[in-house]
Order: structure tokens, then sequence, then C-alpha cells
């Protein structure tokens, strides 16, 4: 299968795993799992908001960093704009926070709930260039599902 095919194949599975369930933490769980088998990411986890930073959530992958500052790296840039945030390589990132030195390229999707940032999505590559406009669209309604 192709990216798309993958996605397209996986947003009904995460769509059946969380619509009964209220536990965010349950759901960010399951949804890190499924995304970290479907495309065998470096890493791909969640981190929530909690005061005027980002506590590590739910996660698949290498030891991550724990807390994160309100804008700085990837994923606080993506909580201060809102929006998602692609990044080809992480090495040329102004601030980047570097977790992990074989990561080399992330996106950064926030969940949002009643027009809140609560928590993001992150995921990383060892691949440069890895994500595109499909992964943003697609991590996207996933986000939606999320709270």
């Amino acid at each position: 299968m192709n990216k798309i095919e993958t996605y397209q194949s996986l947003l009904p599975q995460i769509e059946s795993l969380v619509s009964g369930e209220t536990d965010a933490i349950a759901n960010r769980a399951n949804v890190a799992a499924a995304l970290h088998e479907a495309f065998g990411f470096w890493w791909t986890g969640f981190y929530r908001v909690e005061g005027q930073q980002l506590v590590l959530g739910p996660f698949q992958g290498p030891v991550a960093c724990t807390r994160i500052p309100y804008g700085k790296g990837v994923c606080g840039t993506a909580w201060q704009r809102a929006e998602t945030v692609i990044v080809p390589n992480v090495h040329k990132f102004p601030g980047h926070i570097t977790c992990s030195s074989a990561s080399n390229s992330e996106i950064v999707v926030p969940i949002l709930h009643d027009g809140q940032v609560v928590a993001v999505l992150d995921i990383d590559s060892t691949d440069f260039n890895a994500f595109d406009e499909t992964d943003q669209l697609y991590l996207e309604k996933i986000a939606r599902m999320l709270k």
C-alpha cells in the first residue's frame, strides 16, 4: 500500500478505537501505537498542555524529552501557532530541541478542544523530508477525532 492507502485504511480503525472511549490518555496511546505500527516512524506520540509547557504523554519509540516550553522547538511552535508544522530537516529548524540525534524530519499536529490546543501529536522520522501535505491532511483528520 502507498501512503494514502495506508492512511485511508487506518482512519476507520482509529475511529473505531476512539469512538466509544472517553479517556484521552487511552485514546492517545492507541493512536500512537496504530500510527507507529502502520508507518514504522522513528517516534510517534503526544505531548499534553500543562500550564505553560508541554508534558510527555503516550508514545511509541525511544526515550523522549519530558517537558517542552511554550513556543520552543517544533512542538512548542505548533502549540503557539495552533497549526500543523512540517519540518523537512530538523537540524535547520531554529531552536529545535534534540530529543534524539537520529531524528531528521518531523511533523507536529495540534489537538484542539473548544478552540484551545490541549495536546500535540508529534511524529519524527530518521529520513529527511519524510512528511508532506498528505500526512498533514490525514493526521489532522485523526487529531479531530481526539480531545
